[in-house]
């Protein structure tokens, strides 16, 4: 019974230490699917549909390199891990490349908003010779 305890507190450890490296990549449709719906996806590109009513906020989480088209107006922040906070306002029709990262969005409009993310998958294309 001795043996127990170390063996016992090993295994809290490396739970706790899964548990944090999973944490550091936060899957936005997964950790949010309130807010985040996958519409498509394959080996190049997933595609998700994101809506946040008034005054809504995700968690924090990342994506790779996105291309987000807005459907509607928006007005929102970011906040980074680091704590630093962006505010962002964009109308609709809007195309915005964004880099990958991690971030928590927010709603901070008095009206819901709208967007598609599409984001990159591997590595980028080589263009074709012809």
């Amino acid at each position: 019974m001795r043996y127990a305890k170390p063996f016992f507190a090993a295994g809290i450890i490396a739970l706790s230490l899964l548990m944090a490296s999973g944490a550091r990549a936060q899957d936005a449709a997964k950790v949010d699917s309130t807010h985040y719906k996958v519409e498509f996806e394959n080996d190049h590109v997933r595609v998700l549909r994101v809506t946040y009513g008034p005054g809504e906020k995700s968690v924090m989480h990342e994506h790779p390199n996105v291309v987000a088209v807005f459907l509607t107006d928006a007005q929102g922040q970011f906040t980074f891990p680091d704590g630093k906070t962006v505010p962002v306002t964009v109308n609709a029709g809007q195309v915005i490349w964004d880099p990958a990262g991690k971030h928590l969005p927010e709603n901070k409009g008095d009206k819901p908003f709208e967007v598609i993310v599409i984001e990159l998958k591997g590595k980028p294309a080589t263009p074709k010779k012809d």
